[in-house]
């Protein structure tokens, strides 16, 4: 081997442990292994309301799981009358805690049967899916290359990463690096399937962002320093709102992980996305309803 080339390698396994640093995490704990706590959510014996009548899947983002992503958002929806469901997906061999991982096409194959798995158990005809970065993203593959479309009403993505990031513009940087991105590609699949312009990001977006009978909330911060520009979280097409938290509250500081694990001017929106016919306008006073 050439000895640029080998002293190249430590610097390939830099820039992943730097893409590693900057995804989204809620804290992984020896607990997240267990059961969703016992508040109603994840309770496959809940029956929608007619005033609430489709469940609510929540998908977390990558380096996320089914529990610590959302100890805030989900007993938020829980007291406001919705059924509520979470997933673990994206799982990599002897990886334990961490997950969203794996490819995100196969990522997308577990929702759907997740999907299945809630609509069974819930008799309802259609769910809601609400993502936090990688888990706002990821659906839009299974609502349109795994016929999703016909089983949810909504998606609403927090920080998703649905054009791909820049992380602040290091991964222009991955071709200088001989080695990193097959460093991403093969030990964290759903990394490099989120740089912007890789081939799967391409894919899911070839010939339009939406498809047909889905409505799409997107819920960006000025402030995210992993899905970047945050712009880039934006979705074009029919039955779009895409929302800047700081126009809603210009105080509201959050950045990436802030706006998905414990924003209540976020989850207010969140709400309303959920439930458009009484939407209440969000301000910052909304932290405190």
């Amino acid at each position: 081997m050439l000895p640029w080339k080998r002293a190249l390698r430590p610097l390939s396994a830099f820039m992943l442990a730097v893409a590693v640093a900057l995804v989204p995490a809620a804290t992984a704990t020896a607990e997240s292994t267990a059961p969703a706590p016992t508040s109603g959510w994840n309770d496959y014996t809940c029956k929608p309301s007619a005033a609430h009548p489709r469940p609510v899947v929540l998908v977390h983002g990558t380096f996320g799981n089914s529990v610590d992503n959302w100890l805030a958002l989900a007993p938020y929806l829980v007291k406001r009358g919705y059924c509520v469901f979470s997933l673990d997906y994206g799982q990599l061999p002897d990886v334990p805690f961490f997950h969203g991982l794996g490819p995100v096409d196969t990522s997308a194959e577990q929702l759907s049967a997740y999907v299945d798995r809630v609509l069974a158990a819930t008799g309802a005809t259609e769910t809601d899916i609400v993502g936090h970065s990688q888990g706002g993203m990821m659906p839009r593959y299974y609502l349109k290359y795994l016929d999703g479309a016909d089983k949810v009403n909504a998606l609403v993505g927090i920080a998703p990463s649905n054009h791909g990031t820049t992380l602040g513009g290091l991964t222009k940087l991955l071709p200088y690096f001989p080695g990193a991105g097959d460093l991403l590609s093969e030990h964290t699949p759903a990394l490099a399937d989120q740089v912007a312009g890789s081939a799967f990001l391409t894919e899911l977006n070839a010939g339009g962002d939406t498809v047909p009978g889905v409505r799409y909330t997107v819920i960006a911060t000025r402030y995210d320093q992993v899905v970047t520009p945050y712009e880039s979280q934006y979705l074009s097409g029919p039955n779009v709102r895409n929302v800047l938290l700081q126009d809603l509250c210009p105080v509201d500081l959050s950045e990436h992980v802030a706006i998905g694990v414990f924003d209540l001017i976020a989850y207010h929106e969140v709400a309303n996305a959920l439930d458009p016919a009484h939407a209440k306008p969000t301000t910052c006073a909304s932290v405190f309803g």
